[in-house]
Parts: structure tokens; C-alpha cells; sequence
């Protein structure tokens, strides 16, 4: 047994004593009654047969066991003998039994108690643990591989009940004869030498098993979730392949796996049966002086050995078991350590809302995979009510600068002081409860927008919700779904444009009331509509708001308190819109850049506007040529036929219609 097997069956012990305990002594109980039960079978038969005089000289271990019926008068002592076989053949089935059901009901809690371990370590570990792990290996670890690492659980139970009757039959059958039982040693180990090559090839085939089922189960997900760029690349045939092929190796693995086990009860068998005749020459060599104990020991030797052979080939099977679970015991043991990965400290004051400002002190920080710098030497204040905006090339620290204020990350040097006190001291959920994040990325659950909007506070009320959307610019988009706040978003919000996804977590924030608001680049990825839309509701939620905002496009932060140019890691201005243009610096230059980038564009849709306005005013003056036309000939009669004429006026009307839309849509684009 592997060290990570002993890991987990020392944890299960610790957790679980009783259910262990009850699983060996109905184990052991079972061997017991099974072995005595099976040593009374001889001379039950030999007194059917009226050979009751061949017990006489029997072994001192048949002679002691039937001596326990000597109060017994004689004319009931075969009937005494027969329903004690049966009693002790109930009990063994029924202890058998007991031991099943609390084996199973052992598996089926520990597996419950690992996945419940499992959650309770993803939502307590370092942020930087998930940058390393992908979600399909999670998956399975914590679904498929903690299945299978508990079979080890039911295979070291079945191992030891089945372990326990063979060495009851062993204790009884050297009891009979310890010189054909020394033959028999000597015979029944090939047997095992044979397994013990079959168990290695099962350990291969498993952990072979579990690394295609994590590779299987990690691109999946990665396959679904990234459809769109399959279907945009022309893909589906290449990854449908590709998954054919894990499918196909899957199944081969499976396949000899399956046959790797088949082949040891067969094998086993059949050594076993050719050992049995080879016992049988043995006994005839060792008794040849004594044939008559022979008759009685022979006979009852064999009976137990054929009984004890099934339990022979449990042991085997529950090795094999032992040996397919080995892989997925290494990953879930792997798992659940807590020595190999990184946990955030939590503090015990709780958070109360902040009362002067927060206060980035001397912070420096590298990502722990990394030795390189992102920060180095942080020092701003964001006063109570105020907003700083940070802004820089990309890779400058912004984002991570804002990821170490709700303690995604520890900063490796320096101090966020909250109020004078450091931000670690706090209990870490009452801070994050506080603060407010809208992101670049919206996550949105795959449920209802009722839903998505009171995540961060189910209890709230249907006009405080009506509010949030409102004010949010959410509810008129909302008001015109089928089911309104009962409408299903689909995975991610796919469901809904970007901007209505926004909106949605910019309503959730407001929902919340965070005291703290963080905004990360929360417009760059929509379009200029929309953009209006989001902006107008991220200055309504950052109104009178503590909000650090990380800005992608400078125009939405010209109203911040202070701004904060970031460049390798370090503050390199400081000031107000006004002052850091005044300044002539990176400021200054990335607002020029961003201007010359919008003039680009604004011209490049005049443009575009003009080409529209010139090809719908053409359309509309040979829309009206059309309809000039039908009505000249109607005016001046040259009609000849009543069809004709109410051709004529079915098309000018349609005319009339056609030019009124295209002024329509032409009034659109120079409004």
C-alpha cells in the first residue's frame, strides 16, 4: 500500500473510528463464524452417511468442536449439529452483510466529507493557486478522481474481511495437518507472485486513467468555452478529432485495464484447482501409513480449502482495487494538502466603514511565481469620499495595485492602511462585504437577472432592486424582456451585449452600497453607445463614493480627485486633470495619443456618415422618380384599364412609404 493510501486511511480512521471499527468486527465476526461453520460440515455428512466411527481418530481440532455437543443426547446431536451450520452460516452472511452496508455508507461519507474539504480549500486558498490550476482539473479532481481515490476505502475493507477468513481457514486447516499445510504454502504463493505482477500493470493502467480523464475533462471546458473562437477559426473538425482520439485512448486504456483484472480470477482458478490435486498426492504421500485418519482429514481439509479459495480471490480483487485507486488517491491526497499551498491570514477586527482615508504605504509586490518587481514603492492616499484614478501603459500595476485593496493578493512590502490601520488586521470578508468591484470582464451566473443583481444581497426588496436598475440605466432594456427580472441570461450573461452586462454589475453594486468602489477599466470594451450609458451609471455609483478607478479611456476620469500616472511599477505624477496637462508629462502625452487615436476615429465616421447620407439620398430621389412616374400617367389619363390605374396607385403609395422611411433614417444619422 502506497504512503498516500496510508495518509488517507489514517485520516479516515481519525474521523470516522466507530464505522471503522464496526467494519473489522463484522469482518472478523463473519471469518469466525464462516470458518467454524465450515469445519462442521464434515462430520455432519459423515454421520448422514452412518460414518460417524471415522471421527473417532479424528484431528484434535474436530474432536474439540464436537465435543461441544456433548450434553446434547445422542439421538438429537446430528439435528443440534445441523442447525448450529445454519446459525453460523446466517450470522457469517449477515455480518457480511452489515459490513457492506457500512463500508458503503463509509464511502459515500467520505467522499461527501473530501468534496465538502475540497470546496471549503478553493474558497479559502491564495488567488495565485488558481492561476496554476486549470477549471477542468479542479473539476475532477473534485468530482471523478475523489470517487474513485474512496474505492480504496471499500477495497481495504473488503481486503480485510476477506484477509481475516482466510487466516481463520489457514488457523484450521494447519489444526488438521501442519505437514500438508506447509505443502500448501509452498504451493498457493506462485499464485501471488503471478498477482503481484497483474497489480503492477493495474497501477499503470490507473494512473494512466486518471491523467487522460484530467486531460479529457480540462480541454472540454476549454472547448466550451472558448466555441466562439473554434467556429470563427473553421476548427470543429480538428478539435472534434482531438477529442476522438482522448475518447479512443480512453477506451484502450479502459479495455486492458478491464482485461488486466478479468484475467486474475481465471488465473487464479486455475492454479488454484492444480494446486488442490497436487494437495491431494501430497496427503495420500503424508497419511500413507494412516489411511483411515486420512478419510477424515482429507475430506474436511478439502472442504475448506474449496471455501477459502472465493475468499483467495476477494484478496486479489481487492489489491487490484487498491492498485486502480492509487493514482487517484496521490491526486486527491495532493489536493487537500494544505502544506504545499499558500493561505491569506485573516484578522479579527471587523470592518465599520472607513471614517478619513486609505493609505497606500510604501507598497512593493511581485507575483509569487515571478521574482520581478510590478510595484515598487507605492505611496497614495485615497481620502474618504474621493476618487483616484490610475492610469498607465499596460503592465504599468494598475490592475494589481487595485487587486491588493479587497486582498486578492498580500503586497510582499509595505502597508494599505485603512484609517491608520493596516488593512491585514481586518477580518477579511467584512472588508470585501464593504467594497464594490465592476470590472472589465462582468461575471454573470447562469440564471436570472433577479438573481445576478441581488447576489451580493438576496434579502433586498423589489423597489430598493427597481431603484439599483434604474439608477444603473438597466430597467428599460429589462422592463421589455418577455419575463423581466425572471429572464434566464444564460452562461456568463451570453444572453445580453456587453454594455447590458455592465449595467447589470454596476446595478449590483448599487444593490450592495459598498463603501469602498472599485472600477477596473469598467468601459474599455464597449461601444460609444453604450460607453454613455455605462459611464452615466458609474458616476452615479461612484457619487460621494471612496472609488479607485483604474481608466482605459482618459476622458472619463477628467472629473477625478486625483490622478495617478503609473509607469514600471512606480507613481510617476500626481495631481488633477488640469495640473498633470499643465505638468507636459506621460500624462500629458498619453491624453495627446488618446486624442489623436478619437480625432482618427471621429473622421474615419464622418466619413462613413457622409458615404451613408449620400447613398440614401439617391435611393430616396429613385424612389421618387418611381413614383413621379406612376403618378404623371395616372393624372394625365393615360391609363387604359382599371388594373392598370390600381397598379399604378399600389405602387406610388408603396413609393410614398419607402421615401418617408429613408428620411427617416437619414434625419437618424445627422441628428
Amino acid at each position: 500500500m502506497s504512503s498516500s493510501s496510508q495518509q488517507l486511511l489514517l485520516r479516515v480512521a481519525k474521523k470516522y473510528p466507530l464505522r471503522i471499527g464496526l467494519s473489522i468486527l463484522f469482518g472478523f465476526s463473519g471469518a469466525v463464524f464462516n470458518g467454524i461453520g465450515t469445519t462442521l460440515i464434515v462430520p455432519v455428512l459423515l454421520s448422514l452417511i452412518g460414518q460417524e466411527a471415522a471421527l473417532d481418530g479424528g484431528p484434535a481440532l474436530l474432536r474439540n468442536l464436537l465435543g461441544l455437543f456433548d450434553g446434547v443426547p445422542e439421538q438429537q446431536r446430528l439435528v443440534a449439529m445441523t442447525a448450529a451450520i445454519i446459525l453460523l452460516i446466517f450470522l457469517k452472511s449477515a455480518t457480511n452483510y452489515a459490513t457492506t452496508l457500512v463500508a458503503t455508507t463509509l464511502a459515500r461519507r467520505v467522499t461527501s466529507d473530501f468534496q465538502e474539504q475540497g470546496l471549503k480549500l478553493i474558497m479559502e486558498v491564495d488567488v495565485e493557486y488558481f492561476s496554476k490550476m486549470r477549471v477542468g482539473d479542479l473539476m475532477n479532481r473534485l468530482g471523478g478522481e475523489m470517487n474513485r481515490a474512496t474505492l480504496a476505502i471499500t477495497g481495504v475493507v473488503q481486503l480485510f474481511t476477506a484477509a481475516a477468513t482466510v487466516l481463520v481457514f489457514l488457523v484450521a486447516l494447519i489444526s488438521l495437518s501442519p505437514q500438508i499445510s506447509i505443502a500448501t504454502t509452498l504451493i498457493f504463493p506462485l499464485s501471488l507472485l503471478i498477482n503481484r505482477g497483474l497489480l503492477k500493470n493495474s497501477k499503470r493502467f490507473g494512473k494512466s486513467l486518471s491523467l487522460v480523464n484530467n486531460r479529457y475533462s480540462s480541454g472540454l471546458v476549454e472547448l466550451i468555452g472558448g466555441m466562439r473562437l473554434v467556429r470563427a477559426t473553421g476548427n470543429e473538425g480538428r478539435e472534434f478529432e482531438r477529442f476522438v482520439n482522448l475518447i479512443k485512448e480512453r477506451e484502450r486504456i479502459d479495455f486492458f485495464s478491464k482485461a488486466n483484472t478479468g484475467v486474475i480470477g481465471p488465473l487464479a482458478e486455475f492454479i488454484n484447482i492444480s494446486a488442490l490435486f497436487a494437495i491431494v498426492f501430497i496427503s495420500r504421500m503424508v497419511f500413507a501409513n494412516n489411511l483411515t485418519e486420512l478419510a477424515t482429514v482429507l475430506p474436511l481439509y478439502m472442504v475448506l480449502i474449496f471455501r477459502m479459495l472465493p475468499y483467495l480471490g476477494q484478496v486479489n480483487a481487492a489489491r487490484d482495487n487498491l492498485a486502480l485507486s492509487a493514482s487517484p488517491v496521490d491526486v486527491v491526497n495532493d489536493m487537500l494538502r494544505r502544506d504545499n499551498k499558500t493561505f491569506m491570514g485573516n484578522g479579527e477586527k471587523l470592518y465599520s466603514g472607513l471614517k478619513q482615508e486609505i493609505h497606500f504605504k510604501n507598497l512593493t509586490f511581485a507575483y509569487p511565481t515571478s521574482q520581478d518587481l510590478i510595484l515598487r514603492g507605492i505611496d497614495l492616499t485615497l481620502p474618504k469620499g474621493t476618487t483616484l484614478a490610475l492610469v498607465g501603459s499596460s503592465g504599468a500595476g494598475k490592475s494589481t495595485l487595485a487587486d491588493l485593496l479587497p486582498r486578492f493578493y498580500d503586497p510582499n512590502g509595505g502597508q494599505i492602511l485603512l484609517d491608520g490601520e493596516d488593512l491585514q488586521a481586518y477580518n477579511i470578508q467584512s472588508v470585501r462585504r464593504a467594497m464594490g468591484i465592476v470590472s472589465q470582464e462582468t461575471f454573470l451566473f447562469n440564471n436570472t437577472i433577479r438573481y445576478n443583481i441581488t447576489y451580493g444581497r438576496p434579502e433586498a426588496t423589489e423597489a430598493e432592486i427597481r431603484s439599483a436598475l434604474e439608477r444603473a440605466n438597466a430597467w428599460e432594456f429589462i422592463a421589455k424582456m418577455p419575463e423581466g427580472l425572471e429572464t434566464k441570461i444564460g452562461d456568463r450573461g451570453v444572453m445580453l451585449s456587453g454594455g447590458q452586462r455592465q449595467r447589470l454589475s454596476i446595478a449590483r453594486a448599487l444593490l450592495q452600497d459598498p463603501d469602498i468602489l472599485i472600477l477596473d477599466e469598467a468601459t474599455s470594451a464597449l461601444d460609444t453607445m453604450s460607453e454613455r450609458l455605462v459611464q452615466s451609471a458609474l458616476d452615479e455609483l461612484s457619487r460621494e463614493r471612496t472609488t479607485l478607478v483604474i481608466a482605459h479611456r482618459l476622458s472619463t476620469i477628467r472629473n477625478a480627485h486625483q490622478i495617478a500616472v503609473l509607469d514600471k511599477g512606480k507613481v510617476v505624477e500626481l495631481g488633477t486633470h488640469d495640473q498633470l496637462l499643465r505638468q507636459d508629462g506621460l500624462y500629458s502625452q498619453l491624453c495627446a495619443m488618446q486624442f489623436a487615436q478619437s480625432h482618427a476615429e471621429d473622421k474615419q465616421k464622418r466619413i462613413a456618415e457622409a458615404v451613408n447620407v449620400s447613398q440614401m439620398s439617391y435611393a430616396a430621389r429613385s424612389t421618387l422618380n418611381s413614383m413621379i412616374g406612376s403618378l404623371g400617367l395616372l393624372a394625365e389619363d393615360l391609363v387604359e384599364t382599371d388594373e392598370e390605374r390600381s397598379e399604378l396607385s399600389r405602387e406610388a403609395y408603396e413609393s410614398a412609404i419607402s421615401v418617408l422611411k429613408q428620411l427617416e433614417s437619414l434625419e437618424g444619422h445627422t441628428s
